[in-house]
């Protein structure tokens, strides 16, 4: 885990290696960007599917919740799987069961069919509950339950994605280019919710293809079959053309200030990898703060849709919605590279000063959102709150998991952290779906007190991430040919 000196400001690399890194990079962030849309499939279908089978927002919180907490629990069982396995192979074995299980949530709605009195369509007045006998009420349980259970599966089979795709990349960059890889990650997040955010719409509403085919409105199940495919085509890419790390591809000697492990040190034993992990405070201040990004974050990914639909009425294929869609990953996406530019030439790799402003600035934005009570300013307020989000999404879950686990323990030390996100995150599924059943006002308000202490914690980490000056270490003299 020997940082890159501080003040180093390029690497030679040889011939060839950036295009091959270049290539690598590209399926695997298309992959991971074809993870999102089969995980913010949900939330564009969140009032569809509440409508069909008439879940209050608790009940769908609950679905959201379920997710996020296996997502949390997988990245801790998968980093340190991934570091056993590899990056790849993680990757594979997280889309594949994103694939099923998508495609099995999608089918899940059948079960409604069979069931037309679980519709709130069945009850025009919309006061359905009041018509269900006990054997009612337990098909509405064991639906819900359905649904809870295939996106737990998923959101724990996609937590093999974020500790693969970090663990080959921290072989393929240095410490002073893992914050632009960190932006660079962030903007494949991003393309993802931009694809579903305006994909979605565009399949509930109907849309024409190429100007001659008419596709007409399909059903909400469309929004989890359509994804897996899409993720389906891509894996295959990945699984052909990428490789686990610098070495395997022909390259040698690219990381002079942090080689690649040694025997003994690939092969450390479980126990080991935790002791190491687990007894670095820094892992814990950086993880505690990122699940206040979590709960931020979530907020705004799994809720703004059925927010402007219930608070404003805004139609999601309405121009405002549109807008809105492509705004909050566009942003998203300047935040992550702008943060992570700012953090590896700025301040010399240190991440922590630029988070505390982040969290800061996100908590000024949040109170000043519940102040104002417009469709207009909620559109402007949510597009610069994702901005603040994630930007400390990408320099503390992705740079700083980096430059804390390593080459070796790289896939550890980011489902570590990165879980926190989303033991965070998980906040704002079933308690902020109870609070917006209770007035639609708390949304703003639940996410502001995660911004306070997300930037106090920055503040405590400063020095404790400042990274080391190292020297570079004298090459080994070449081997002395022996008699065999």
């Amino acid at each position: 885990m020997n940082p890159t000196a501080a003040g180093a400001t390029s690497i030679n690399y040889p011939p060839g290696f950036r295009a091959r890194r270049g290539l690598n990079w590209g399926f695997l962030g298309l992959l991971y960007t074809s993870f999102y849309m089969c995980r913010y499939n949900l939330s564009i279908a969140n009032g569809s599917i509440s409508k069909e089978f008439g879940f209050t927002k608790g009940e769908f919180g609950l679905i959201i919740t379920t997710a996020l907490l296996a997502y949390a629990f997988g990245q801790i069982i998968n980093g340190l799987l991934t570091d056993r396995i590899g990056g790849k192979r993680a990757m594979i074995i997280g889309a594949s069961g994103t694939i099923v299980m998508n495609i099995l949530f999608g089918a899940a709605s059948f079960a409604g069919v069979l069931h037309p009195e679980l519709s709130d369509a069945a009850h025009p007045n919309g006061q359905w509950m009041a018509h269900f006998n006990l054997f009612h009420t337990e098909i509405f349980f064991r639906l819900l339950m359905l649904f809870v259970a295939i996106r737990g599966i998923d959101g724990y089979m996609q937590a093999y994605g974020a500790p693969g795709m970090i663990k080959i990349n921290t072989a393929w960059f240095s410490r002073l280019e893992r914050g632009r890889f960190a932006g660079i990650f962030g903007f494949m997040i991003n393309l993802g919710r931009f694809g579903i955010f305006n994909l979605g719409p565009a399949l509930l509403a109907g849309f024409t293809f190429l100007g001659m085919w008419q596709v007409h409105p399909l059903h909400w199940r469309w929004l989890f079959w359509i994804p897996s495919a899409m993720c389906a085509i891509v894996a295959i890419g990945m699984a052909l053309t990428v490789k686990e790390t610098p070495e395997a591809a022909g390259f040698h000697d690219t990381h002079a200030a942090e080689p690649a492990p040694t025997a003994a040190e690939a092969n450390l034993r479980f126990g080991q990898v935790l002791l190491k992990i687990v007894s670095n405070p820094t892992i814990w201040i950086v993880a505690l703060a990122y699940a206040c990004t979590g709960a931020v974050r979530q907020a705004v990914d799994q809720w703004f849709p059925r927010y402007m639909q219930d608070m404003y009425q805004m139609d999601l294929k309405s121009a405002s919605f549109q807008w809105l869609g492509f705004l909050i990953p566009f942003v998203a996406s300047a935040g992550s590279l702008s943060s992570g530019y700012i953090s590896d030439v700025l301040f010399k790799g240190h991440r922590a000063p630029v988070a505390a402003g982040l969290y800061f600035l996100e908590t000024t934005i949040i109170l000043l959102a519940a102040q104002f009570h417009s469709a207009n300013a909620a559109v402007v307020f949510l597009v610069l709150i994702s901005l603040t989000a994630n930007s400390t999404h990408s320099i503390l879950g992705t740079a700083a998991a980096m430059d804390i686990g390593g080459r070796k323990m790289a896939g550890f030390a980011s489902g570590v952290i990165d879980s926190f996100q989303y033991f965070g995150g998980s906040l704002a599924g079933i308690a902020l779906g109870r609070l917006l059943d209770n007035s639609l006002g708390n949304y703003f308000y639940f996410m502001a007190p995660f911004g306070v202490i997300g930037g106090l914690l920055m503040i405590f980490a400063w020095g404790k991430m400042t990274p080391k000056a190292t020297t570079k270490p004298t090459p080994s003299p070449l081997p002395v040919a022996t008699a065999k």
